[in-house]
């Protein structure tokens, strides 16, 4: 870090003894991969105001640990599983994710689901476990008194930790199959007719089938999450807590979600005081390339590049698949950088160049790009938004479709499935992006929209977490649902009401009709014997 860079932390630590209650104690409960990286630079950022960050990371962490150029805290707590258990677990839930054949029905996919999110809850489980049975470690962060938890909801356990320590917490969230956590425990309104559920791959503009289809996701979603994921997880923080709760109610104590997010990259929806949309707060201007990167987009002259990344879970992509892939590269005049770790493919162009890590929101904001081959990960498509690149998107896995299918109803993009595509569908789909003007304008104006923001959204993100600790909460912000259950909710209780009042006044009607017509008819007959 620079003397320049020193003293400003140094200047923001002092500013927190001469202004209490500015700065907190945050501990943080994080995900791997792309999630950690997101929430990383809002980690840096807290840092950087003053605060005090201190994560929680397992010793099977892949990417989660300390970091010389960080000022963040590391508390590394001892787990049964090792990295490589990590990594073997992720690479098989992948490729089955990936390669699995037997999904193309709704049901196969669903079964597939299933199985994939059951095998990561319970591993999981395991690591929450090992924090929560480890006194010293708990003790030592009893005694730590943090003002808040930040979590990330996909993994559960940071709800846990915030009500052991009766602390707020604020939640950084992407994605929950199906919209249950954010439908239950945010409260998040979810009306089926018009907003897709995350992995259905729809879009807002649906016909009568496709609202079938997202019907049917809704209820399979709201069925199995109740039955499948969630009993296991209500057992354990019941047993952990020493009293009858369940993973939805504490959920339902976040007091902000921060939602990986903005309008730019998502369709209308309605939501809720205590969501905020924070979508490319990890964005940034580009860079200047390495000098051997930065000479080989400069030799593409007027044809520019492409770039190409499937992110930094996929590495083993198989030999077919990569020669499909690089047959399809060799054949458009662009330069093509590529993120590829394996082995290189037969057909491999000379336009094209690998390399294991690539800069990649400083090559998508070079002004010689053209396209963006990509798997469809959500901060690869805020970097792409943010500097206006269109896109090939090729999803492979959780909310990547879903990434794409919004990126492709808004013109900047288009899919293709990578099992199934051949060299001449992805030739195709690059000729495309890069010469009609029509992808090139729609990327444009998202990110003229991503741009055009009262407030950046790393700074948003920052101002309610801090908001958070200042009020020790944002209770003013919950809406009364929390407080009605699903039959009050939908008020089907009033509805019943209404319905037996209009049954009664009915019958009543009925009744007093039926006797003055006896009446009538009674008194007639005597007239006409008389």
């Amino acid at each position: 870090m620079s003397m320049k860079g020193i003293s400003v932390l140094l200047l923001l630590q002092l500013s927190c003894y001469f202004s209490p209650g500015n700065c907190g104690k945050v501990l943080v409960w994080p995900t791997e991969y792309s999630h950690w990286l997101n929430m990383k630079t809002i980690l840096d950022e807290l840092v950087q105001r003053g605060h005090e960050v201190t994560v929680l990371a397992s010793s099977a962490s892949i990417l989660i640990g300390p970091n010389q150029s960080s000022a963040i805290k590391f508390e590394i707590y001892p787990t049964s599983l090792t990295q490589e258990d990590f990594l073997l677990f992720l690479r098989r839930i992948l490729d089955k994710w990936i390669y699995d054949q037997h999904k193309d029905t709704v049901w196969a996919y669903f079964s597939l689901m299933q199985e994939i999110f059951v095998e990561y809850s319970d591993f999981i489980e395991k690591l929450c476990k090992d924090v929560i049975s480890n006194k010293k470690l708990m003790t030592k962060l009893q005694q730590s008194k943090f003002d808040i938890v930040l979590a990330d909801a996909v993994i559960p356990c940071g709800e846990l930790l915030a009500e052991i320590f009766k602390i707020p917490l604020v939640y950084s969230l992407r994605f929950f199959p199906g919209y249950t956590v954010e439908k239950y425990s945010g409260g998040l309104p979810t009306p089926p007719s018009y907003v897709p559920i995350v992995l259905s791959g729809l879009s807002d503009q649906m016909t009568f089938v496709e609202r079938v289809k997202n019907m049917i996701y809704v209820l399979y979603f709201d069925f199995w999450f109740q039955t499948f994921n969630e009993k296991t997880w209500d057992r354990f923080y019941s047993e952990a807590l020493g009293r009858p709760t369940t993973l939805s109610e504490l959920m339902g104590k976040a007091e902000m979600w921060l939602i990986r997010t903005y309008w730019d990259f998502e369709f209308p929806r309605p939501h809720l005081p205590h969501f905020e949309f924070v979508g490319g707060l990890h964005c940034k201007p580009a860079k200047p390339l390495p000098k051997e990167m930065e000479k080989f987009a400069q030799s593409s002259e007027e044809n520019g590049i492409v770039v190409f990344t499937l992110g930094s879970m996929v590495s083993n992509m198989t030999e077919e698949r990569a020669n499909v892939i690089a047959s399809a590269l060799a054949q458009i005049p662009q330069k093509v950088i590529w993120k590829f770790d394996g082995k290189k493919p037969d057909t491999l162009g000379t336009n094209t160049r690998l390399y294991k890590w690539i800069p990649q929101n400083d090559l998508l904001g070079h002004p010689k790009t053209k396209a963006f081959i990509t798997h469809g990960g959500t901060n690869g498509i805020y970097e792409a938004i943010y500097h206006g690149i269109p896109m090939v998107g090729i999803p492979l896995f959780a909310d990547q479709p879903d990434n794409i299918a919004r990126m492709k109803a808004k013109g900047a993009a288009v899919s293709l499935d990578f099992n199934k595509m051949s060299s001449s569908d992805l030739l195709n789909a690059l000729k495309t992006v890069i010469n009609d003007p029509f992808y090139k304008k729609n990327a444009m104006k998202l990110s003229r929209i991503h741009h055009d923001q009262p407030m950046k959204p790393l700074d948003r993100a920052i101002f309610w977490i801090e908001f958070v600790m200042r009020h020790k909460g944002a209770k003013h912000l919950r809406p009364a649902s929390y407080d009605l259950n699903w039959f009050q909710y939908h008020s089907l209780d009033v509805i019943g009401f209404l319905l037996a009042c209009v049954a009664t006044a009915i019958f009543v009607i009925t009744k007093c009709c039926l006797f003055c017509c006896q009446k009538f008819a009674k008194t007639g007959k005597r007239e006409k014997r008389e």
